[in-house]
């Protein structure tokens, strides 16, 4: 066991965090001084089947202070992995997985698990002297994955969506370039054109990125669709930027009604009547991924749409980066990419296991930051070689996207379309 990578010091806090609610930042410090810093937040929309956090309840910040897992950080966890390696990832979360001994993390909440497990790997690689994505990956982490721009955002352009989480989101996807600098650029020219269309036709206007239409303002997203195609034109990116959507359908989900309420449109849609529009939405407009496009318990849908629109269909709320939920999927053959987001399952190993199954039966794997994860999403998706990730063109995740891409030089690799599925 080498001295220098030997975990010394656990700490934990309270933070603020960009979701709106608190969050749990760990610090996890080595023997030669190495420290790991990692957050964890909740997101917006939450799928059923992620992992608890611990939560103090009560009135301040609206229930949602968790003071409570940095006290089962400090109190708990700290005490069983100070003197573990933080070099030996598993045997850190192998701990902490047998301490709260629930396959929910319901004991000591996978907010404080999650952002212990992230620091140490943190740690880890810089008591190396490694870059983090090395630690991840050894010498072949080397592709840089294709990234996107958000261009909308909202829940209540037809009036529903309160638990939605701002979604169906849409993002452009630069692809057609030949690396991750050019495509950054695109992202970024496109983004601007594709605003300032929003504004001169439908009086929407962004800020900071974000535009998110008010009731009224558009009757169907396929304005939207139609807006983002001319916008890709207008830079000249034809057949090099494609769209993808984060539906989060099951958020949209009535069920007195059997209906999706408020999707797409005002109109309230069957499962059929959603199922032949997404036929539509990828037989007429470059879509290259769909997020949850069904209900997050209807893997029959989900598979027949996989096997239907021949594009990357991706599960978040359908399979929360669980081991057991994505082999469930893969049985039948719902989705054919894993949205990775470490922060659903509660710790790095169970989190890179699901990555592992997902690879072993031919399913992409599509990184998102929207938990915490921050600039550590860039390292995950060069150390893991995902070729594609939710995102992460611009911004402080595509300055760390630039500073790999420089850091491998002529090493560096960046697929294009070959890195969505299928």
């Amino acid at each position: 066991m080498p001295a220098e990578s030997i975990i010394t010091s656990v700490t934990a806090r309270q933070i603020f965090s960009d979701r709106g609610h608190p969050g749990v930042e760990a610090t996890v410090t080595t023997a030669n001084g190495a420290k790991g810093v990692a957050v964890v937040t909740a997101g917006i929309s939450v799928g059923i089947h992620e992992v608890q956090f611990a939560y103090d309840g009560g009135k301040k910040w609206g229930g949602r202070g968790v003071l409570k897992a940095v006290q089962n950080v400090t109190d708990v966890i700290a005490p069983a992995v100070i003197g573990l390696d933080a070099s030996r990832q598993h045997e850190v979360d192998q701990v902490m997985i047998d301490l709260d001994g629930t396959p929910t993390k319901a004991k000591l909440g996978g907010n404080a698990t999650g952002s212990v497990s992230a620091a140490a790997l943190q740690a880890g690689a810089a008591s190396l002297g490694i870059p983090l994505y090395q630690h991840i990956g050894g010498v072949n982490a080397v592709t840089l994955p294709v990234p996107g721009v958000i261009s909308i955002v909202g829940s209540w352009r037809y009036g529903h969506g309160a638990g939605s989480g701002g979604k169906p989101s849409y993002a452009l996807m630069c692809y057609g370039f030949d690396n991750f600098a050019d495509a950054s650029h695109a992202a970024w020219e496109t983004s601007n054109e594709y605003f300032r269309l929003l504004r001169l036709k439908y009086n929407v206007d962004s800020i900071k990125g974000w535009a998110i239409p008010a009731p009224g303002q558009i009757q169907h997203d396929r304005q939207l669709w139609d807006l983002q195609v001319e916008a890709i034109a207008n830079c000249g990116y034809e057949g090099r930027i494609g769209f993808q959507v984060d539906v989060a359908a099951g958020t949209y989900y009535n069920k007195e009604t059997d209906r999706f309420e408020g999707l797409f449109s005002a109109e309230p849609k069957s499962r059929d009547d959603l199922m032949r529009l997404y036929e539509e939405m990828v037989a007429n407009y470059p879509f290259v991924i769909i997020e949850d496009p069904l209900d997050e318990i209807d893997y029959e849908g989900h598979a027949i749409l996989t096997k239907e629109l021949g594009i990357a269909i991706v599960g978040d709320d359908l399979f929360t980066t669980n081991p057991e939920r994505l082999q469930q999927g893969t049985a039948v053959g719902a989705a054919n990419t894993l949205l990775l987001k470490v922060n659903q399952i509660g710790t790095i190993t169970e989190a890179f296991q699901a990555v592992q199954l997902a690879y072993d039966n031919g399913y992409g794997v599509m990184p998102c930051d929207s938990r915490g994860e921050g600039e550590l999403i860039a390292d995950y998706c060069v150390g893991l070689g995902t070729g594609h990730l939710r995102e992460g063109a611009l911004g402080p995740l595509g300055n760390r996207f630039l500073q790999i891409e420089a850091e491998l030089g002529s090493r560096a690799r960046f697929l294009g379309r070959k890195g969505f599925k299928p």
